[in-house]
């Protein structure tokens, strides 16, 4: 995929080859991919993710990021995972990694 004209490679699933392409254009090109349109809610949601990443070398799967995402509005991290399914509607970490510009998990749930 072209992005303001600089090719980033993805794969036959459309997950990025090279994470440290990622920035907000391309994401913006990968949530469209999914139809999804971002929103400022979502940014927070890619920077744990990719933080974590980095830390852990593992995606955070839905329970952390719905703990750390609650953590930070002050809500029950239950409200967040409901909030984390209808904004993900084909997969949390199927649609988080992808547009978080992540490589594609080994394996994962819809949860």
């Amino acid at each position: 995929m072209n992005i303001n004209n600089k090719e980033i490679e993805i794969d036959a699933e459309g997950y990025l080859v090279h994470p440290e392409n990622w920035n907000k254009e391309v994401a913006l090109v990968l949530a469209k991919s999914e139809n999804i349109t971002l929103a400022d809610a979502y940014w927070p949601i890619f920077d744990f993710m990719r933080v974590y990443y980095n830390e852990h070398g593992a995606a955070p799967d839905v329970q952390h990021t719905a703990k750390q995402m609650g953590f930070d509005l002050g809500v029950d991290k239950k409200v967040v995972k409901t909030k984390l399914f209808k904004m993900f509607p084909y997969g949390y970490v199927k649609q988080t990694c992808k547009i978080a510009g992540m490589r594609r998990p080994r394996g994962w749930s819809t949860g």
